[in-house]
């Protein structure tokens, strides 16, 4: 995904006393970054975010106006809040490099795919809070969804600070950690399902005769108004769906197709398969 380029604001940042590191600020991290910086959340001193490579944390530096180096240990001395956000097979080294940084106060929240909190606590050798999440990448554009479980040490304040963070990118739930592989099949992998559903959507408006650039528009301000509709009414879309398809009209043709086609049980087997795979990765 492409970068977003975002200003923060002239309001006071709300949580001004909270020093935050991004160890691993790539895609999820980026975005969870420029999102805190929009929403000013943290003031840019607040933050210090890690990469790999020194050019690329001198541009986003620029980009970002925040503090961006290649240093791990030295981000997490200056910071009360760690979230990590590097890949789940780098986690373990991550803990190791930063172990001298860290203390029982602090608080680390990692978005790494599979990786248990339990782990993460083992690793880090102390009574350490440790929570974890699932964003996803519309979060971009503040309409993203994150679960958050919290680990053995986590206090209610901790958490409720979790949440307020991701709240700022979206919807937040909380669960329990044995469901968080079924929220990565879900709401972590789902925004490339939708995608091909609305990319479908659009070829079809294609086949029957409408400009390719009307099409797309229309399936996706559909997909995004039916959602709209599920989460301010609070209605089954079993129900919103009945709403639409009037007796003997051309809504439930259409339905017809799509059971017909099997769409139901494959988005069940997708997720299925999805949520498989995030436990054979948490199994190592």
């Amino acid at each position: 995904m492409a970068e977003i380029a975002v200003e923060a604001t002239d309001v006071p940042a709300q949580l001004p006393k909270v020093r935050v590191a991004v160890l691993g600020a790539g895609k999820m991290g980026g975005i969870l970054l420029q999102a805190f910086l929009k929403e000013n959340l943290f003031a840019p001193d607040q933050i210090h975010a890690t990469v790999g490579h020194a050019e690329r944390a001198l541009a986003l530096s620029t980009q970002w106006g925040v503090d961006v180096s290649t240093n791990n240990l030295e981000a997490v001395r200056q910071a009360d809040l760690i979230l990590i956000g590097v890949k789940p097979f780098q986690v373990p080294d991550m803990i190791a490099e930063i172990l001298p940084a860290l203390t029982p106060e602090k608080t680390i929240i990692s978005f790494a795919a599979s990786v248990k909190t339990r782990s993460i606590e083992d690793a880090a050798g102390m009574d350490i809070a440790v929570i974890r999440a699932m964003p996803n990448t519309p979060s971009a554009l503040g309409a993203g969804a994150a679960a958050l479980c919290r680990g053995r040490f986590v206090s209610k304040e901790k958490m409720e600070l979790a949440q307020r963070i991701f709240e700022t990118v979206g919807r937040t739930v909380l669960v329990d950690e044995k469901h968080m592989d079924a929220v990565t099949g879900l709401s972590g992998s789902g925004p490339a399902y939708i995608y091909i559903i609305i990319e479908a959507l659009a070829e079809a408006g294609v086949k029957v005769g409408l400009p390719r650039d009307t099409a797309t528009q229309l399936a996706a301000q559909t997909a995004y108004g039916a959602a709209k509709m599920v989460l301010e009414t609070g209605y089954h879309p079993a129900l919103l769906k009945d709403a639409v398809t009037t007796p003997a009209g051309c809504t439930i043709d259409g339905i017809l197709e799509l059971e017909e086609g099997g769409l139901r049980v494959t988005l069940i087997k997708a997720v299925m398969r999805a949520t498989e795979r995030a436990r054979q990765l948490a199994a190592g």
